[in-house]
């Protein structure tokens, strides 16, 4: 006859017994894909962890990007990625295109130096693009040295690029090439002060940027359908890039390349894309402290 002590060993042993078949089931489902659920504890651990380091150099530079991480295989594989050579030869006037309207003035931004790049950061939402009647919000800015766009093969001493984002979450790029020339006075403000470390934290501006100024007096542009110039290379992003550059004196594009001597993608394979040459329009205003 079997006593109540071992009728309890029993059945905790058949519930440790069931409980561990469950797991294991529930386990082997997963690791299939066909579970529905994921223990909570795994989805925690694996959303911690961070993406796959990538350069501009070596076994993580931009011919290897595809290969570090799942979610970069765009960076190998894509079809319509940037940068790309822009040849005039290659050039249509787009009759279906708008042009662009640029409504940009003066901006509070914070700078950082992230690894990559310089990058200022808008504080508000007040400048924004419309590109064929959808309205892109600018959020930030930053510097390639050399360029990643080429006119007919050329790179440029370096390039800027003007990041938008619409509501829709869809990413539109306004690309700026820079030459050596003159000194640019409306980057004086913070181009003294470039952060030459890796920054965790931004660090806030003390003058606003008027932004219309760094752009170029002929807005004539091109525009094409590309990608995000850095891993994971999304593409389906709206690329206008100025035909005519702006110019910055070789002490601050030195200034630049002392931190970054070489933090440009090599120009992508068009294939069968269109390069629209489309005319850009500028609308300014005044910023919100002369209105008031």
């Amino acid at each position: 006859m079997i006593n109540k002590l071992q009728l309890a060993s029993t059945s905790v042993l058949t519930l440790i017994f069931v409980a561990g078949c469950a797991q294991q089931q529930s386990n082997q489902t997963t690791s299939n894909g066909i579970g529905s659920q994921v223990p909570s504890i795994l989805t925690s651990t694996t959303s911690l962890v961070p993406p796959a380091h990538w350069s501009y150099e070596g076994d993580t530079g931009p011919e290897h990007w595809g290969e570090l991480e799942a979610d970069y295989l765009a960076c190998g594989n894509g079809t319509q990625q940037s940068p790309i050579d822009i040849k005039h030869a290659h050039l249509t006037t787009s009759e279906i295109l708008k042009p662009i309207d640029i409504h940009y003035g003066n901006a509070k931004a914070s700078i950082q130096n992230n690894g990559y790049t310089i990058q200022v950061s808008l504080k508000d939402n007040s400048n924004y693009i419309v590109l064929d009647g959808t309205k892109f919000t600018l959020t930030q800015f930053h510097f390639h040295h050399p360029s990643e766009h080429q006119i007919n093969g050329q790179n440029a001493d370096m390039e800027l690029h003007f990041v938008h984002k619409s509501e829709n979450n869809r990413t539109a790029v306004l690309g700026i090439l820079i030459e050596n020339g003159s000194e640019h006075m409306a980057f004086e403000s913070f181009w003294d002060n470039l952060p030459t470390d890796e920054t965790k934290k931004t660090v806030e501006l003390e003058s606003a940027i008027d932004l219309t100024s760094l752009l170029p007096a002929n807005l004539q542009s091109i525009h094409y359908s590309g990608s995000l110039t850095t891993p994971p290379c999304t593409e389906n992003v709206s690329w206008t890039v100025l035909e005519h550059p702006i110019e910055m004196s070789q002490e601050q594009i030195a200034k630049f390349a002392a931190i970054f001597p070489d933090n440009h993608r090599p120009v992508q394979p068009l294939g069968d894309r269109e390069i629209d040459s489309v005319l850009l329009k500028l609308h300014t205003f005044l910023s919100r402290q002369k209105t008031e």
